[in-house]
């Protein structure tokens, strides 16, 4: 029988990571007692107290036990933490002694959305890929720099350590951790009871790009203004560095620096979000949209967009597309 500790940290926390996790396990153990065989999986809530209260006390989880007690277990899942991520750290830092300690001991981590922020904290992940929520990716980069992190990812799988991307796509990780140790079938079972898409590996499609000016460089503050306003003609470096008095070098150099991206990639990002945005709200089809955004050239927007997005812009419009959506 496989242990399974499901983590219940302190603070703000998504109860859904921790009743998912529960709940998809769980019915492994249900499909294969209706076939006669013995359970799999022994789950357990693990907290650092015996009561802990979420949502301003509108919820209440009683764990079946605390860290002190556990002193091994085969997996632990360490759920979803939210709202400042220094603060969570710090009143769950106790969970990172005994994360350490029970991979130490042959134990696989597996994190849940935002809950790679306490997976990271242990340093387990220093070196190897990680992914988390989209909405998070700054402040993850800028405090684990040691992670190989993949943003676009929705599984990240290394060493007996897994991560998952944003949100629900914590039960895509699930799934995966369900068919590597009961099989493809199960796993199946599992999804269609829970009508969860299998096989979903990227989540770049859902990303919003955050146009990264709190950096406090003022003049490439003012080159991104620019671009934002004029991202429908083409833009060369020679320009952008002229408009803000800065030598080409000198100004790619300090672009890079301010919002990790060359400037030609911020140019490209400007408009694939645009187009995304025309995409979701204007009837109007790729050909225009390619127009509108600045591209003349079917085959370099298309590549550019699905480099971005993780899907083709004929793709990205039929699935977020109102008028579409309606008449289909």
């Amino acid at each position: 029988m496989k242990h399974i500790s499901i983590i219940v940290p302190e603070g703000p926390v998504v109860l859904s990571s921790v009743v998912g996790a529960f709940k998809l396990f769980g019915q492994v153990n249900n499909f294969l007692s209706d076939q006669g065989l013995p359970p799999y999986y022994n789950i357990q809530l693990v907290g650092l107290k015996q009561e802990t209260e979420l949502y301003d006390g509108l919820f209440v989880i009683r764990p079946n036990t605390t860290i002190e007690k556990v002193t091994e277990t085969d997996l632990v899942i360490v759920t979803t933490i939210m709202g400042d991520m220094e603060n969570s750290l710090t009143i769950n830092r106790s969970f990172i002694p005994w994360i350490q300690s029970m991979h130490q001991q042959g134990a696989e981590v597996a994190s849940l959305c935002m809950g790679a922020f306490l997976l990271a904290a242990t340093g387990l992940l220093d070196g190897k890929s990680a992914t988390t929520h989209w909405i998070g990716k700054e402040a993850f980069k800028s405090m684990f720099p040691r992670v190989n992190f993949q943003p676009e990812k929705i599984i990240t799988d290394e060493n007996g350590l897994y991560t998952s991307g944003g949100a629900y796509s914590f039960l895509n990780l699930l799934v995966y951790l369900i068919e590597k140790y009961n099989g493809r079938d199960i796993s199946i079972a599992t999804s269609k009871l829970f009508e969860i898409d299998l096989d979903r590996y990227n989540q770049s499609e859902f990303m919003i790009f955050e146009t990264q000016k709190g950096h406090g460089d003022h003049l490439i503050q003012r080159a991104q203004q620019f671009i934002e306003e004029n991202f429908s003609r083409t833009l060369t470096i020679d320009e952008l560095a002229a408009y803000v008095s800065l030598s080409k070098r000198n100004f790619i150099r300090r672009f890079k620096s301010a919002t990790q991206n060359t400037p030609f990639e911020y140019i490209q990002r400007v408009k694939v979000e645009a187009a995304k945005k025309s995409f979701e709200r204007t009837s109007q089809n790729v050909n225009e949209v390619m127009m509108e955004v600045g591209y003349v050239d079917h085959k370099a927007f298309r590549g550019v967009f699905k480099k971005f997005t993780g899907c083709s812009p004929t793709e990205y419009r039929f699935r977020y597309n109102s008028h579409i959506a309606r008449a289909v």
